[in-house]
């Protein structure tokens, strides 16, 4: 398969995972795990799936220059990503963090540009007007957006974490041309279990596991291996082979992925304005991501 096109399928299966964790974590927290443990679990899995991917497959060293960036990627792609992620989650609704985060990809070209001298074009610009569009449709489909002053600090809590993400894709990109991905994904969890323990450890002291139904422990252990250690990996790959702001348009699908899960579950109907709002997220993340026919050409020549 064509790398740039394994790098889209990766894309699009990470996007797929990260639509089915949102059930499944929201199943977990806040009765049987608090946000911060589980993030603290999370990671905790992550490290020690990684660590067996590195030590056993990979081993490939890492120039001590680069140790530094590392650290901020722990920062800026787990502690407070994930942390305010999951408090933010917690203090506002769905709803809005959902509308909050179709921010990220506008961050990403804006800081792409700054940082990495990515150029600011009319047809990315105007997929990610799209990207927004759609996605704002599809999620306020299933209710309003709260102006309530009482998720103020969650709808804030949300939109740093998108900022953290984004800046995460854009430190990250040239670790990824460097080394392996499990080699970059090894040392950002774990720098980034450094900085959330102290957050999630009393948390994750108190959890009774014994407890956890059936249901429980496979929604868990979806959101720690698939969510936490697929997904990464899987961006990963493709932050290889493309630039930041084409793996960040991909959240505009995540509620498209959501709707037609809900529906194969029997949860959701198809309508025509998800079939629209569908349609306009595909064509956003298409102006994103295929480049225009002049530069492609220019590859060949």
């Amino acid at each position: 398969m064509n790398k740039t096109v394994f790098a889209h399928v990766s894309l699009f299966f990470a996007n797929l995972i990260y639509a089915l964790n949102y059930t499944f974590a929201k199943d977990v927290m806040p009765d049987f795990i608090q946000p911060s443990g589980f993030i603290l679990l999370r990671v905790i899995g992550a490290v020690i799936l990684f660590s067996i991917s590195y030590f056993v497959f990979v081993r490939e060293k890492v120039q001590t220059k680069d140790f530094m960036r590392l650290a901020i990627c722990g920062v800026f792609g787990v502690a407070i990503n994930q942390l305010l992620f999951f408090e933010g989650l917690n203090l506002t609704t769905p709803i809005n963090a959902a509308i909050i985060l179709t921010t990220n990809p506008v961050l990403v070209i804006v800081m792409s540009f700054f940082i990495l001298k990515e150029s600011i074009t009319f047809r990315k610009g105007l997929g990610i007007i799209l990207g927004i569009i759609g996605a704002s449709a599809l999620i306020l489909n299933g209710g309003n957006f709260s102006g309530n002053a009482n998720f103020m600090l969650g709808n804030l809590f949300v939109f740093i974490n998108a900022l953290s993400y984004g800046l995460y894709l854009v430190f990250v990109k040239p670790l990824m041309q460097k080394y392996h991905p499990i080699t970059v994904m090894f040392y950002v969890f774990a720098f980034g279990l450094l900085y959330v323990f102290p957050f999630g450890y009393h948390e994750l002291s108190v959890v009774d596991f014994s407890s956890f139904p059936l249901k429980i422990i496979w929604e868990v252990l979806f959101v720690v291996v698939c969510t936490t250690f697929i997904a990464y990996l899987l961006n990963s790959v493709a932050l290889q082979k493309l630039n930041p702001s084409t793996v960040s348009i991909y959240i505009y699908l995540q509620p498209v992925l959501a709707s037609v899960f809900a529906i194969a579950l029997g949860s959701d109907a198809l309508d025509m304005n998800k079939i629209i709002a569908a349609s306009i997220i595909f064509i956003g993340v298409y102006l994103v991501s295929v480049r225009p026919l002049k530069s492609r050409k220019q590859k060949l020549s």
